[in-house]
């Protein structure tokens, strides 16, 4: 087992410098830069070449590209992630509170899309093609035809029309008012987890009715063990691998995906950042962000496996 997760784990170095390194290439093909997008529009549009130049070599975006990745990966290894060519700002300060903002929401969704999908999955497929299963599948159906930032506009009338209130729309930190905190977030965490539950919902459903089709189910319940018994113990483990994965992937994506959300709720997040950045061209904060979002999704992917090798003790020896 140590021997597994050893492996997996030094495989997420080569990874990361490879996504480092295409993301690096990419903005620089992609026309052309922050100086241009700085003083080439507006009262600055007259500049001389020459201006732009200096400002350029100012930034270092006039030495060759391979010393400004290695420049940037030598920073990288020493936990600098940089300035940020847009406001001369540190990076990790630009990312920071809006890291932990995203990060908190991402994990309250994915826990409200966690408590709904399993038991709704499990009870869908117990009692499949009942009028259970049938309430169910248009519970998760529903979830998926409605985008989250929708169900939040849809929240935020809901409240002021009938109760007169409004969520909080300036963010407050957990550790300064942890009451104003959740206030705030708790309502754009269930219209998210809502609609990420559903694709949980219909995962943990097909999945349990495979499994519940098996041999080994059929022998458990000719040898009359109890159902619930017949659930936690030989089902549920062998059901929950497609279904980790799906949530997994879905937290990843929560960290940088709910640009439009998080305008609906007035937050200012990661995915928000991630427009700004590159619109105005900011290498290294777009840079930055793409490689926090890509170590998010790595090291997940990381745990995922972990979580095959104990939820299925024979990965490990492939």
């Amino acid at each position: 087992m140590a021997k597994y997760v050893l492996r997996r784990f030094l495989l997420m170095f080569p990874t990361l410098l490879g996504v480092a390194a295409i993301i690096f290439l990419l903005l620089r093909v992609i026309p052309g830069d922050v100086v241009e997008a700085k003083f080439m529009s507006g009262e600055s549009q007259g500049l001389s070449s020459v201006l732009l130049e200096a400002e350029r070599a100012k930034l270092g975006l006039d030495k060759p590209i391979w010393k400004q990745f290695l420049i940037w990966v030598w920073g990288l290894l020493h936990l600098d992630l940089g300035i940020s060519m847009w406001t001369g700002a540190p990076i990790t300060e630009e990312i920071k509170l809006r890291f932990a903002l995203s990060l908190q929401l991402a994990l309250m969704a994915t826990v409200v899309a966690t408590v709904l999908a399993i038991p709704l999955g499990i009870i869908s497929a117990l009692k499949q093609d009942t009028w259970v299963d049938y309430v169910v599948r248009v519970f998760s159906i529903a979830g998926l035809a409605m985008p989250s930032f929708w169900l939040g506009i849809l929240m935020i009338l809901g409240f002021l029309v009938f109760f007169k209130w409004l969520p909080p729309m300036i963010y407050t930190p957990f550790w300064v008012d942890p009451w104003q905190n959740l206030a705030q977030l708790i309502w754009p965490a269930l219209a998210v987890g809502y609609r990420y539950s559903a694709v949980a919902t219909r995962m943990t459903r097909s999945s349990m009715l495979d499994v519940l089709r098996e041999d080994y189910i059929r022998t458990a319940r000719a040898k009359g063990l109890w159902l619930k018994l017949i659930l936690v113990r030989h089902a549920l483990k062998n059901a929950m691998l497609p279904v980790v994965t799906v949530i997994g992937l879905e937290f990843a994506f929560l960290l940088g995906g709910l640009v439009v959300t998080e305008q609906v709720f007035n937050l200012n997040g990661l995915g928000l950042l991630f427009v700004k950045a590159i619109a105005q061209r900011d290498y290294t904060l777009t840079q930055a962000l793409v490689l926090v979002v890509a170590f998010t999704f790595i090291f997940v992917n990381f745990l995922m496996d972990v979580m095959y090798a104990w939820l299925d003790p024979r990965i490990r020896h492939r």
